[in-house]
């Protein structure tokens, strides 16, 4: 078995001996030509790992062979390697997507890097990647089981997601050891929360006068849901900045660390996360963010706005009237529009008021693609077989990105003189674990938190119960109401049916309880470069 076979194109062949020794002692094959044509003739015939190209050839020339080279096999790699450092060659030569560019005399352990990076690049980063990890994988399970405050856990969970982003990319075969590690950092977390949850909101309510509020610790609490605006918005209103607040529903930090290296060459980044409030799911976490209020005040001050778990209309329709109670509140003057893009032609009017808007102090955009992603992913066989993992869920978000609406969108914000922190409301986690549970026909339906009276559970399962739903902020529609919260991967079923409904949604991505991915989400500030 060889390391690769391999075609050289060379009018002066004999002269570069040595190097092909050098390389056949290495493992490969070689096929030698010296002019274009036959360079042709030998592609169409085999199928080669890389061609070595020189530019200078009687005949047709090597740019002439590159494009036919291509013509014949798109994926094919081609490294050039010339006497030629005309600019004018290498342009054309990058444009037809040559893997490398090397100029004569190149000596062998040259040719041979650049073999390892077009041919073995794949195998060797899976090899130093898998080391790498299972280097780290002591230090990341110590790591967990000594967290103590949230901002411990937001730091395993960006270790976590670097090596599932840094695993994924390679054709590693300790996935599964990552996904263990995963599973017992999320058990952490979640007695974690349990035990500090009501204790941060305790904090924040009793801390909700100014004065009160300057003399609380900082590190006690994370920034939750309603803090955004006060902690991120309201400080850069205040420098004269205009402000566009992008808000990608059911948006994870893993999708966030994909879509970042889209934005990267035209963004300055200022990366920050935070705890989205329970339940992490729309009704109660992103109308916390636009009221700056949690679920229970928001019911109290504002109870037009607020629709109850049993009620049938949309549980977020009332949006940009709770962002103007806030800036109410807080005596704010400023000007704002919001936009909620579900279709293409709610994207389609945005991008025509882009000039318009602009001139705004304060804009708020919500896209809901990852969400109704998502749903979709349960409810479509076709669509969940697209997205059958997490590295495929990331990567329809990432063509999405790349090939809707909101590309451009992003790209007019890079031209404009304004910030924009990009957020989302809460993430979601892949299901897999079904835990019974009893309720009455009002019992709500996500399949990671339940509300209602007298529900019936297995007490020993991790789950987290508040049967006073006022020490938690939250509604409550009966004074017999409680809420219980799954945690780790596992989700609600009832005993009717239940091997159905455990089949249906099992290995779907859901939302609503307590997990790493649904409660530590990004929220990024983005500065244009405006080059």
């Amino acid at each position: 078995m060889t390391n690769g076979l391999l075609l050289w194109v060379d009018d002066e062949i004999e002269q570069l001996r040595a190097h092909i020794m050098f390389l056949e002692k290495k493992g490969y094959e070689i096929v030698t030509v010296s002019n274009g044509t036959d360079a042709i003739d030998q592609c169409r015939q085999r199928n080669f790992d890389l061609v070595l190209l020189d530019e200078q050839m009687p005949g047709i020339s090597g740019l002439e062979t590159l494009r036919v080279l291509k013509e014949i096999n798109p994926s094919l790699p081609v490294v050039m390697v010339t006497k030629s450092e005309e600019e004018n060659i290498m342009e054309q030569a990058i444009g037809q997507k040559i893997a490398d560019y090397l100029i004569k005399p190149v000596n062998p352990n040259q040719i041979l890097l650049t073999l390892k990076k077009n041919i073995h690049r794949k195998a060797i980063e899976t090899e130093i990647t898998q080391s790498q990890y299972q280097q780290n994988f002591q230090q990341i399970a110590m790591q967990i089981m000594d967290c103590r405050t949230w901002q411990d856990w937001v730091d395993v969970y960006k270790r976590l997601v670097h090596w599932e982003l840094e695993l994924s990319s390679t054709d590693s075969s300790m996935m599964e050891m990552l996904h263990m590690q995963k599973e017992e950092a999320n058990n952490g977390f979640a007695k974690f929360i349990k035990q500090n949850y009501l204790d941060w909101l305790d904090n924040a309510s009793s801390t909700s006068s100014a004065s009160q509020a300057r003399n609380a610790s900082p590190a006690s609490k994370p920034m939750l849901s309603p803090d955004i605006f006060k902690t991120k918005v309201y400080p850069l209103l205040n420098e004269g900045k205009k402000v566009f607040l992008v808000v990608l529903d059911n948006f994870r930090y893993d999708q966030w660390r994909v879509l970042s290296q889209e934005l990267s060459s035209s963004f300055d980044i200022d990366e920050d996360l935070y705890y989205s409030i329970l339940p992490t799911a729309t009704q109660y976490a992103r109308n916390a963010i636009f009221s700056g209020l949690m679920p229970n005040k928001i019911q109290e001050m504002f109870p037009d706005l607020w629709v109850d778990e049993d009620e049938e209309e949309g549980k977020n329709l009332n949006e940009e009237p709770l962002i103007r109670t806030q800036l109410e509140r807080y005596r704010r003057k400023e000007t704002f529009t919001y936009h909620k893009i579900n279709t293409q032609a709610d994207a389609d009017k945005l991008m025509q008021q882009m000039q318009q808007i602009s001139k705004n102090p304060l804009n708020v955009v919500v896209f809901n693609f990852i969400d109704m992603l998502s749903h979709a992913r349960t409810e479509s066989k076709m669509v969940r077989e697209l997205a059958n993992n997490e590295s495929a869920y990331r990567s329809i978000t990432l063509s999405w990105f790349r090939h809707s609406v909101i590309s451009d969108f992003f790209r007019q914000l890079a031209q404009m003189d304004c910030k924009v922190i990009v957020t989302t409301d809460h993430g979601s986690i892949r299901c897999t674990q079904p835990v019974k549970i009893v309720g009455d026909r009002n019992t709500n339906t996500n399949l990671r938190y339940k509300l209602g009276k007298n529900l019936g559970y297995d007490e020993n399962k991790s789950l987290f119960v508040i049967k006073d739903p006022r020490k938690a902020l939250l509604p409550s529609p009966n004074l017999s109401t409680s809420y219980v919260f799954a945690t780790g991967d596992s989700f609600f079923a009832y005993p009717n049916n239940y091997n159905y409904y455990v089949s249906y949604y099992r290995d779907t991505f859901q939302h609503g309880g307590i997990s790493m991915e649904e409660m530590i989400v990004p929220l990024i500030t983005l500065t244009g470069k405006k080059r």
